[in-house]
């Protein structure tokens, strides 16, 4: 018979740590993925349209995050009643044109701004949207912690991004793309939110994060279609299209999708701010890119934001802050 025994210290689990595997880290890990989307871009085919490249990317993401998570999705219309399946099924509508709205005005915006201005307008307005919707829907204020962060994560992820520009003569800004960058940054910021308020309600992530990007892939599938897809049948094509299908959609929203279990949406969209970094970094080692000075101090000044974001508090402010 085996002996029963109380777990030592040692044997328990760490909170912080299992706190930090079950949420942050997940979320990172995403937007290390993120990060890879403009050097796998890069490789496409001259005559690939931006927005056919992460559209064809959704649609087959969005059909393997489905088929993962299609054990699960009969969750979504079992166990309430009527009325509550159908409000479900509305709110996943709502997430699935937040989802197809990203590439469509993502890409589009990058090509009239810019790379730089286009990524730091829709990934610095993100986290902005994302604490303004969460303070709407839970009808609570953003904590000041979360906008210290936030606002020296933006910070860094703009100096980081504009470095070269800053270090040299200005472009002129273009005002389409910068409210297309806008557009994506909030259709971003809602379906995360969509995703972390129905995740929290007992649904699995595969299940919604599959549900929502299988019809984010449909809405985007004409657009694919329209804009040409005989560049999907050139070597280069195909591979760059596994690769965003592949990690930037379905492994990294698998993964997001996991951490918006435990964490909350805002802190989320704080925390793929280190995409850009990832970005910078493989452009450096991988395409031979370089960075000034200020760009790295940009770097780190958006670390030390998420390391304030993520670093537990001493126990004197969790007191006080109640």
């Amino acid at each position: 018979m085996p002996e029963h025994t109380t777990p030592t210290v040692a044997q328990r689990p760490n909170p912080t740590l299992t706190r930090l595997t079950s949420g942050p880290l997940p979320i990172l890990g995403a937007a290390v993925l993120w990060g890879t989307t403009g050097t796998a871009s890069s490789f496409a085919p001259a005559g690939a349209h931006p927005a056919a490249i992460g559209s064809a990317g959704l649609v087959l993401g969005g059909i393997l995050l489905f088929l993962v998570g299609r054990g699960s999705t009969a969750s979504l219309l079992t166990g309430s009643d009527t009325r509550t399946r159908a409000r479900t099924w509305g709110i996943l509508l709502l997430g699935a044109v937040a989802v197809a709205g990203y590439p469509l005005s993502f890409y589009p915006a990058v090509a009239n701004a810019g790379v730089a201005v286009g990524t730091v307008i829709t990934l610095g307005s993100a986290p902005v949207f994302s604490g303004l919707l969460a303070w709407y829907v839970d009808r609570t204020r953003p904590s000041a912690r979360w906008a210290a962060a936030t606002v020296a994560a933006v910070l860094g992820c703009a100096v980081l991004v504009l470095g070269p520009d800053l270090t040299g003569t200005p472009t002129p800004v273009n005002s389409l793309g910068v409210v297309l960058a806008l557009v994506a940054g909030f259709s971003y910021s809602l379906y995360a939110i969509i995703a972390e308020k129905l995740i929290r309600r007992g649904h699995t992530s595969g299940a919604v994060m599959g549900t929502m990007f299988a019809g984010g892939g449909v809405l985007v599938l004409p657009v694919v279609l329209a804009t040409g897809a005989a560049w999907l049948a050139t070597v280069n094509g195909a591979l760059v299209a596994l690769h965003l299908a592949l990690f930037t959609v379905f492994l990294a929203y698998w993964l997001f999708g996991r951490g918006l279990r435990h964490t909350p949406a805002a802190t989320a969209t704080t925390l793929t701010l280190a995409e850009p970094a990832v970005a910078a970094v493989l452009g450096v080692a991988l395409v031979g890119e370089r960075l000034p000075l200020v760009s790295w101090s940009g770097l780190v000044i958006l670390a030390l934001g998420l390391a304030v974001l993520r670093v537990p508090l001493p126990r004197r402010f969790q007191h006080t802050r109640r």
